[in-house]
């Protein structure tokens, strides 16, 4: 379990730990105002695009060894990045990173699910599992402005080569090799089709942001993403063993889960790469001033945490979700208004602790309920759902908030959690206490059975 969050934090950290470096990178390779986006959007898109294929890998392949794969590629790409002379160079780097991490988050992921089968233990376990995700996202933004400043913006990918060794060296160990029975058979072309709609989308949310919507590639990039999803729409349709089975998002618990989560990755991925920009450019901070501005925000995540299985035991999965997303609407506001000449205690750090609170109430209970009902038929599937989710998210609300600027994309944020609120209240499936004091969805209602 140690190890397994230990690789996460790892993955995770990678998804913001260039947000502080941006402007070193930028400087040193001579990336273009539009192509510096593609650090971070690269990960993204290749983490979120290729994630269903690699979970449905490990439920059929081996759970172990398609982790083991996927870690082993990661650390290779991070070598790449730390090399890279040309900015095409630690572009490919990052897609490649985010291609290892697709094939190890969730497979990691599906492994804890398995290891904790009841629905309180698992909870607890990805209650953990998730808190470390996000504190590695925070983690990085503290270590990335540290070794900007003090080494070079190289460092940030070097110091994921000893995780990597650590874990090559010692998961092989400390679990066996599972993997779901059944037929071997891997939705290729869906998992290109969903991946090439992903870029393409993000492609021309980019481009608009720099020439316009008028701009004739704009109009063929978004209009080649609406054709490639709705092949893979048709594709998984026909599909003998789709990528995501129909009967997999029956379970509207699970359904409503992914789509908040979308909702709120957008907003949260876009507001850490809007913040860390504006702290750096218009309060002039150092990259190392930067990175520990940041330290507050892992507090309240843990704070959080902490507080997220008891609320929703409390209160129940769709009222706790519902409080978390009103908290995080509140942080995202206040941080909208931060301007040239504002404080930190008084104008960053109010916002900053609200909204990492609210977070630290989220993600946990998203986790759980995203996987809701999943066997060890399917735990890679969900596992992957959830996590493709999240890094698309990412991936849509940097390149299309970020074109708003900083006030107007945090007020979008704001918007696009407000709408996941309204989503949780209306849609989620009710739930009911059962004898032992967890919660379970109404069976009649979501289509899964009650635990």
């Amino acid at each position: 379990m140690i190890l397994l969050c230990l690789v996460q934090f790892m993955l995770v950290l990678d998804d913001t730990v260039v947000n502080v470096a941006l402007p070193s990178i930028r400087d040193e390779l001579g990336f273009s105002p539009s192509g510096l986006p593609w650090v971070v959007n690269a990960y993204f898109l290749a983490f979120g695009g290729l994630l269903l294929l690699c979970g449905r890998m490990a439920d059929l392949l081996g759970r172990r060894r398609v982790f083991l794969m996927g870690v082993a590629l990661f650390g290779v790409a991070s070598l790449a990045c730390a090399i890279a002379q040309e900015p095409w160079q630690l572009v490919v780097g990052r897609f490649v990173q985010g291609a290892g991490a697709a094939m190890a988050s969730p497979a990691a992921m599906s492994m804890i699910t398995l290891l904790h089968p009841g629905r309180e233990e698992r909870a607890r376990a990805l209650g953990i599992w998730g808190g470390i995700a996000a504190l590695g996202g925070t983690s990085g933004l503290v270590l990335s402005g540290a070794l900007t400043e003090l080494v070079s913006w190289r460092g940030i990918f070097l110091i994921n080569l000893p995780i990597v060794a650590l874990a090559l060296a010692l998961l092989p160990r400390l679990l066996p090799e599972s993997r779901a029975p059944g037929q071997r058979h891997l939705d290729v072309p869906g998992a290109v089709l969903v991946t090439g709609a992903a870029v393409s989308l993000v492609y021309g949310l980019l481009r608009a942001g720099e020439t316009g919507w008028s701009d004739p590639i704009v109009v063929g990039a978004v209009g080649l993403s609406a054709a490639l999803a709705g092949a893979f729409l048709t594709a998984e349709w026909r599909s003998t063993a789709p990528l995501v089975p129909m009967s997999f998002l029956a379970s509207r618990t699970r359904a409503i889960a992914n789509v908040a989560t979308l909702l709120f990755s957008m907003a949260m991925y876009a507001m850490a790469f809007l913040l860390m920009i504006q702290i750096q450019t218009v309060l002039t901070y150092s990259p190392l001033l930067a990175g520990i501005a940041y330290l507050p925000y892992g507090a309240g995540i843990l704070a959080g945490m902490w507080l997220s299985s008891r609320v929703s035991v409390r209160i129940g999965t769709r009222w706790a979700l519902l409080l978390a997303f009103l908290i995080n609407i509140v942080g995202l506001l206040l941080l909208s208004g931060l301007a040239a000449g504002d404080s930190y205690v008084t104008h960053v750090l109010p916002g900053m602790l609200v909204l990492s609170v609210g977070n630290g109430l989220s993600l946990p209970v998203l986790a759980v309920t995203a996987v809701d009902g999943t066997t060890d038929k399917d735990a890679g599937l969900g596992s992957a759902l959830f996590t493709s989710v999240q890094q698309i998210g990412g991936a849509i609300g940097v390149a299309a908030l970020a074109i708003l600027g900083y006030s107007g994309g945090l007020t979008a944020g704001a918007v696009c959690v407000a709408l996941g609120a309204v989503l949780i209240v209306i849609a989620l499936p009710r739930a009911s206490r059962t004898s032992s004091g967890a919660w379970s969805t109404n069976r009649s209602q979501s289509g899964i059975v009650s635990t």
